[in-house]
Order: C-alpha cells, then sequence, then structure tokens
C-alpha cells in the first residue's frame, strides 16, 4: 500500500527514542512487533522496492531505520521482517500547502498531525491482519495521553490502489482531497487522494452545517428549551391575573354598554 510520493525532510517529533521503547508481543504466534534499527535497511530497502512504486532515496532508508523522529515498526516472522508502517508526528504549520487544510484554524499551529509514509506486508503474508495490528498500534499510540496534541492522523494513496482505500475506509479513515498529478511513477503523473482519520478531539474545518449541528448539540445538552419553556411559563403565571382581570373587565364594560 503506498502513501507517500517524496520524502519531505521537516518534521516535529517529541523527543523519544523509538529503537529502545519496549513493543508487546502481539496475540498472533511466532509473529513479534519491534521498531526497526539501522541494521534492518538493507532488508527493508528490498521489501519497499518490492511493494512500492515509489522509488525513495537512500537516505529515507537510513532515516526511517535511525531516526527517532520516525515511527517504524516492523512486523517479524521467523525472524525475518513481513511488515512495517513508518510514520512520523508533524507540526501543522509544517505541514506541506495542500495539506494545511486538514484541520480546523482553530487548533492553532501548536498541535500536531500523525503522517503515514508507508504500510506494506509481503504478498505471502497478506489478509492475516497485520497491516491492521501495525496501524492498531500506531493509532493507539498517537491517542495516549502524552499524545493528546495529535489531533488527526492522516495519508496520501493513488487513486487507482482500491485495496489500499478499501483498507484505510474500514478503518474509519475518511477522503478528504483529491489531489490531481501528485505522483510521478515511470515518469508519468499519477493522481492520488488523501485520506485523514481525527482523533484526539480533531476536526476538519467547520462549514454552516457544522456549527448549527454544533450549536444544536450544545442547546441540547444544557437543555435550554426546557429552560425558556419553564421561564415562559413562571412569565404567564405571574401575568395571567392581570389579564384575566382585564379581560373580565372589558367583557363587562361590554355587556353593560
Amino acid at each position: 500500500m503506498d502513501a507517500f510520493s517524496w520524502y519531505a525532510a521537516e518534521t516535529n517529533h517529541p523527543s523519544k527514542n523509538c529503537m529502545n521503547k519496549a513493543v508487546p508481543l502481539c496475540s498472533l504466534t511466532n509473529l513479534q512487533l519491534r521498531f526497526l534499527c539501522p541494521t534492518d535497511l538493507p532488508e527493508v530497502r528490498a521489501l519497499c522496492q518490492d511493494w512500492f512504486p515509489i522509488d525513495y532515496p537512500y537516505t529515507w532508508y537510513e532515516d526511517i531505520t535511525s531516526n527517532p523522529r520516525f515511527y517504524s515498526l516492523a512486523a517479524v516472522y521467523e525472524g525475518i521482517i513481513i511488515g512495517l508502517i513508518v510514520a512520523e508526528i508533524k507540526s501543522y504549520f509544517k505541514l506541506n500547502r495542500e495539506d494545511k487544510d486538514i484541520l480546523a484554524a482553530s487548533f492553532g499551529k501548536s498541535c500536531c498531525v500523525g503522517y503515514i509514509l508507508s504500510l506494506g506486508v509481503s504478498e505471502k503474508h497478506r489478509r492475516n491482519g497485520i497491516a491492521s495490528l501495525l496501524l492498531e498500534n500506531l493509532v493507539s499510540h498517537l491517542t495516549a495521553p502524552e499524545n493528546s496534541h495529535c489531533k488527526a492522523i492522516f495519508l496520501h494513496v493513488l487513486t487507482v490502489n482500491s485495496v489500499a482505500i478499501h483498507f484505510y475506509e474500514h478503518r474509519h479513515f475518511r477522503l478528504h482531497s483529491f489531489l490531481p498529478y501528485y505522483y510521478s511513477i515511470n515518469g508519468k503523473s499519477k493522481d492520488g487522494f488523501t485520506y485523514v482519520l481525527y482523533i484526539n478531539g480533531g476536526h476538519s474545518p467547520w462549514g454552516v452545517y457544522d456549527y448549527v449541528k454544533y450549536g444544536c448539540g450544545l442547546l441540547y445538552q444544557l437543555d435550554l428549551c426546557a429552560w425558556v419553556t419553564a421561564r415562559l411559563r413562571g412569565a404567564l403565571a405571574w401575568l395571567w391575573p392581570g389579564m384575566r382581570r382585564i379581560v373580565v373587565e372589558n367583557t363587562t364594560a361590554l355587556i353593560t354598554h
């Protein structure tokens, strides 16, 4: 599954040493999750060249296997890497222009987003839940209390990659934008999509409908309608004796006349 068309150097990852952080064993027999290390570079490069149509530069492999700003998690079976996910936490104000509208401006420039660069599984090991396991681990990491400033996870995908699109949509990612001629593959331009999963209270820029919906939700939560009704009833109870007296007096005057 492809997610990224070129290597972006600008990132803003929380200070942590991914390589030394423990990852628990998954429930699948003989399958283990661990973070990439520099010695994995040749193996990872061979896998990515087999999986993806994108020709990543060598420096990209050096970074994802050694730089702690990347969340590079591998699924290892019998000592061999059969799947991996590579992501980074990027500061909102460092996003590329085409990604600036992922979050509402109200969140400010201090928030971050998670960006999935790559997610893939060896062909003979696909449809065993490995990609889901890797993605779930990333989502769990980015929804932990220490990452509450991260408001979305997003990725880019080829419009013709229906398998990847179905995979992400089934896991609650939603189509955000169409990117014409976003990819360059073998000298040919290809269209892409941006898919987003909002987390930790994040959301996209709002339109009129969203503000109306939000306002109605507040009214419901505050039970404002019941409050207004109670006040109107109180006002009528206070006004009614006087109104009744005026009506009676006017009616008597008409009869007498």
